[in-house]
């Protein structure tokens, strides 16, 4: 982008009141009984519910030794970047404890009927997303030997109370029957125990296919994975670690997973109607996953959210190492300004404007005086509550 720059924004002390995009528009003004400057929405239009408990959502990981399931989690919830997944090991798990992601390793050992022990490795994260909106990661060794044990043994204790089932397939799989042969059995063991699981797969390393070969291989492999699927219904999604693909599907999946999302959206909605946005995205604080966005018109590239997600998520790596913290960033050019602040304690926003008359200042304090009522909204107590912003 000619012109480009970008900018290190320090947050201010005290409260403002927003200001006006052109004027002295009465919606971006405090009603008369609110004291605290923020910014006022119209009554009634912003509510979001979440349990006052956390609320846990099961997460299956699961796929065949090698298709590259610990080297995507890795990316998207361990920051790791893509050639740094080579070495992957033991530091895994050193990675997400110091993100403070709950993590442990799980061994199981059982004796069969013969008196042979056998073991298999779960591991379990639990992963907080949005206040109370937990996300309970079951990571799935896929060794020949684990996979037969999980549709026996631990059928019941793996398949029980499933939210959502991945399942990764690695595109150059010589084992391709092998592959689609436990898919299947995850399937039966799902439909037995959580009949109302999302299911998605996962296509991997799709880079390794000859770039005029992919579409054609997905579409062959999708149709087969949904024709296996019957009658559970199943997303597919080509992945590869070297490129936005792998945001695409993480975003989509925990979409999948946020409560009352489609209230979520009408919040943004009513923000960036607000404050004249041409467009307004919410990232996931720690992933930089897309969580929900709006738009007021369509936009030329359909795979922006995702390249915006890996590009930042670069920067932010790039930043730590350096020993300093990413805050806020500021990119503009003679077409648009797009702000990237910290909005509440669990999200980032993205902030994207094209009219020159509205100035950065604004926008910045609107994006601040926000952040309270975007707070409250995840710290609704009680399922049956809602939050009005009068």
């Amino acid at each position: 982008m000619g012109g480009a720059r970008s900018t290190h924004i320090k947050e201010a002390e005290g409260s403002h009141r927003p200001h006006p995009a052109r004027g002295a528009e009465p919606e971006l003004r405090p009603h008369d009984d609110e004291t605290d400057g923020t910014l006022a929405f119209p009554e009634q239009s912003l509510w979001w519910v979440l349990p006052n408990a956390a609320m846990k959502k099961k997460v299956l990981l699961m796929g065949k030794s090698g298709s590259g399931k610990t080297s995507m989690r890795s990316i998207i919830f361990a920051n790791y970047i893509a050639r740094d997944t080579r070495r992957l090991g033991a530091t895994i798990l050193d990675r997400i404890h110091s993100l403070q992601i709950n993590s442990s390793l799980s061994t199981y050992s059982l004796v069969d009927s013969v008196g042979n022990t056998k073991t298999f490795d779960v591991e379990h994260s639990h992963v907080r997303f949005l206040g109370n909106l937990v996300l309970n990661l079951w990571d799935c060794g896929g060794q020949d030997t684990f996979m037969e044990n999980y549709f026996t043994s631990q059928r019941d204790n793996i398949f029980r109370n499933v939210e959502v089932l991945i399942y990764v397939f690695d595109v150059e799989s010589r084992e391709l029957e092998k592959d689609m042969h436990y898919y299947q059995s995850c399937l039966e063991a799902i439909l037995q125990n959580s009949p109302d699981a999302k299911i998605f797969c996962l296509v991997h390393k799709m880079d390794l296919v000859q770039e005029d070969q992919r579409d054609l291989i997905f579409k062959e492999r999708e149709e087969d994975l949904r024709r296996l699927s019957r009658p559970l219904e199943c997303s597919c999604f080509r992945t590869s670690i070297w490129d936005e693909t792998l945001y695409k599907a993480w975003s989509s999946i925990v979409y999948q997973l946020i409560p009352n999302v489609q209230q979520l959206e009408m919040n943004l909605r009513n923000f960036a109607e607000i404050i004249e946005a041409d467009e307004v995205l919410l990232f996931e604080r720690a992933t930089f996953l897309v969580i929900s966005h709006y738009q007021c018109k369509e936009q030329r590239d359909a795979h922006r959210f995702e390249k915006i997600s890996n590009i930042i998520k670069q920067f932010k790596l790039s930043c730590s190492k350096l020993a300093a913290s990413f805050q806020s960033m500021e990119v503009r050019n003679s077409n648009f300004a797009a702000f990237i602040d910290i909005f509440t304690s669990n999200t980032y926003v993205m902030v994207v404007m094209s009219d020159p008359s509205i100035p950065s200042a604004a926008t910045l304090i609107n994006i601040r005086n926000a952040r309270k009522h975007f707070e409250k909204l995840e710290r609704v107590d009680g399922p049956k509550q809602c939050l009005l912003m009068r």
